[in-house]
């Protein structure tokens, strides 16, 4: 539930990562949270979606995942966020324990193309997509996979990063049984349907 302490420390967390990723040059380093936006879009897709088995790739310091998080816990559903750096994790990890949301997300500080190649088929009902952009089309064949008939994926900076993500987009779009739609919302988001 979007509590107004859930809500206050989202925003802190939010304006907090605008602050220090303005402060630094360094890509690793920066936390490149989505916006308030695209957060409130991903709790009102999850709820009305009933997506129970999420799976985000980028964890960051948590924001994205505090949203996911709050909207499976309200239908009893689970998380599971990807990140390969460790300071990251364990920053994201502190904040949905101050949450009280750690019971309902599994964080794993790992390659995520490597954990996607071995995920089950059909595990999830939401994709998050919030990472490495060149990787997405490299893992294509393994996202179809485990996304569920009629589940989503949602892609992070489709517009803000339009030029990274049209290789994998154009992929996308060229594969039977997807139906692709990017809108202009946060720094773009293109939602892939799997019909």
């Amino acid at each position: 539930m979007l509590t107004e302490s859930l809500l206050r420390q989202l925003d802190s967390l939010y304006h907090e990562g605008v602050a220090h990723d303005a402060g630094t040059g360094v890509r690793r380093e920066r936390r490149l949270n989505i916006t308030p936006d695209t957060g409130r879009f991903l709790y009102q897709l999850v709820r009305f979606g009933n997506a129970r088995r999420i799976l985000e790739v980028g964890t960051s310091n948590g924001y994205s995942t505090l949203w996911l998080a709050a909207a499976a816990d309200d239908i009893d559903g689970r998380v599971i966020s990807l990140d390969i750096e460790a300071d990251k994790q364990t920053a994201a990890s502190a904040q949905l324990a101050a949450a009280g949301l750690d019971h309902c997300v599994t964080l794993f500080r790992v390659d995520a193309s490597a954990w996607i190649a071995a995920a089950p088929d059909d595990a999830f009902d939401l994709l998050f997509l919030d990472a490495d952009r060149s990787r997405y089309a490299g893992d294509w064949p393994h996202l179809q996979r485990l996304l569920r008939r009629g589940g989503l994926i949602v892609v992070d900076n489709a517009i803000s990063h339009a030029a990274e993500c049209a290789g994998f987009l154009d992929l996308v779009a060229a594969t039977p049984g997807y139906v692709v739609e990017t809108l202009a919302l946060g720094k773009g988001e293109c939602l892939i349907l799997k019909a």
